[in-house]
């Protein structure tokens, strides 16, 4: 009886560490793919005790965020946004590696550290919000603190994600709206710069030359599903196992148990461990142009790819956890090892010790799951459109193209009404 509740009561934990599973994930996301923003917002709001424990505040306050943006609620996303930027901020200024329960029992156990391509978003996303509420100033704050984290990044890695092309971008495009000059050179230079590194197409958007005699007109279209993380095993051998166990990288440490396991010689058969993957979420929408009163103005041009950032991040992280999950399982087995010969010793029976093994490997299965969680109501990538017209009032649209090139929908953003010289920031969220 003391077995069997032991093993509900580590079951039980477990769970709680998990973080938002896969279905919720896909139930929120047809949800945003209906256009149902409100809806979505409630139901994380319900989940947040089940779903987003303590240590998942930022990741919580991150996906709500997102969704009140996309509702076109400034005000209350911008409000998440800062709640999960003090949490990240909180938690950087403490140490990320070294948690003794990530080697003991598995990633869930430390709080969620933002993905600094996720970091930097939320710059973007409290600049947007700002503009929405044709409050300038608080956007050129978060231009500034996006510049300066994104400068810190490529003063510290040199390799991997170290700058954030469209961040850079959209920086320079509010440093231009706050008539600061050099600090938009600089900005549109680094985008340049980050873009080029990636392989990605620079923006080029043509500007007239009578264009402080025009309105300016920005449309950022969010498209798409990020592909989620999901949890999947694979079988690896004990010999790679150890290799993986005894070759740290940057900021980890072999443990002592595993100093001990290969000192001592010990073996074991292959072991099966839990490792994050993404699966692609499907959707319709490939292009999008924009009319203005009825004319074709310009097609949309992608300027953020988050996917592949999200892709190129897990795969940065890759021998992080790999070391981790060696460690974890060198750990256990070490473990089993341990219980079955002290119980074989102590009841003199090899039948008991065998017995005492299978519990504790089970328990040592039961804590073994992938990491996976994320920001996962970011769009797949941003498209962007920037049209100049006449000072006035003018209806601006939206069309949604298939892979094709037909038209699959539109979004009528009503009369915009832009004067001369002045730049008006839209937004539209697809997702199907």
């Amino acid at each position: 009886m003391r077995v069997r509740a032991a093993v509900i009561g580590l079951a039980l934990f477990c769970s709680a560490c998990a973080g938002p599973f896969l279905r919720y994930k896909k139930d929120i996301n047809r949800l945003v793919a209906a256009q149902n923003f409100t809806p979505a917002v409630s139901q994380l709001e319900e989940n947040k005790n089940k779903l987003y424990k303590e240590k998942d505040a930022a990741l919580y306050f991150l996906d709500k965020a997102a969704l009140l943006h996309d509702a076109q609620q400034p005000a209350k996303s911008d409000e998440a946004l800062s709640t999960a930027q003090n949490i990240i901020e909180q938690l950087y200024a403490k140490s990320v590696t070294g948690a003794l329960g990530t080697l003991l029992i598995n990633d869930l156990t430390t709080p969620y550290y933002a993905a600094p391509y996720e970091k930097a978003l939320t710059f973007f996303y409290r600049g947007m919000n700002f503009l929405q509420q044709n409050d300038l100033q608080g956007a050129l704050v978060e231009a500034r603190k996006a510049v300066f984290y994104l400068a810190q990044l490529r003063g510290t890695k040199t390799n991997g994600y170290n700058d954030d092309a469209f961040v850079q971008y959209f920086s320079s495009l509010v440093f231009e709206s706050g008539a600061q000059r050099d600090d938009a050179r600089i900005s549109r230079q680094n985008a340049l710069n980050a873009y080029q590194k990636n392989g990605w197409p620079v923006p080029d958007f043509p500007v007239p030359a009578n264009a402080d005699q025009m309105g300016e007109i920005l449309i950022f279209h969010y498209n798409g599903l990020l592909p989620l993380l999901k949890n999947q095993t694979m079988q690896v051998g004990w010999d790679k196992l150890l290799l993986w166990a005894s070759s740290p990288v940057e900021g980890e440490r072999v443990s002592p148990q595993v100093q001990n396991a290969v000192m001592a010689g010990l073996t074991g058969r292959s072991v099966t461990l839990a490792f994050p993957v993404f699966e692609e979420q499907p959707y319709q929408t490939k292009s999008s142009f924009v009319t203005a009163d009825g004319v074709f103005a310009q097609a949309t041009q992608k300027v953020q790819d988050t996917s592949v950032l999200a892709k190129n991040y897990l795969q940065e992280r890759t021998p992080a956890m790999l070391f981790r999950l060696a460690t974890r399982a060198v750990i256990k087995q070490t473990a089993v090892v341990q219980a079955r010969h002290a119980a074989a010793q102590a009841a003199q029976d090899d039948t008991v010790g065998e017995l005492a093994g299978m519990f504790v490997n089970l328990l040592g299965a039961l804590t073994e799951t992938a990491d996976t969680r994320q920001w996962f109501t970011l769009p797949a990538e941003v498209r962007l459109s920037r049209i100049f017209v006449a000072p006035g009032t003018h209806e601006i649209k939206l069309w949604f193209q298939d892979g094709y090139g037909n038209i699959i929908g539109e979004h009528n953003f009503g009369p915009v009404r832009v004067r001369a010289g002045e730049r008006v920031f839209l937004h539209h969220r697809t997702a199907k």
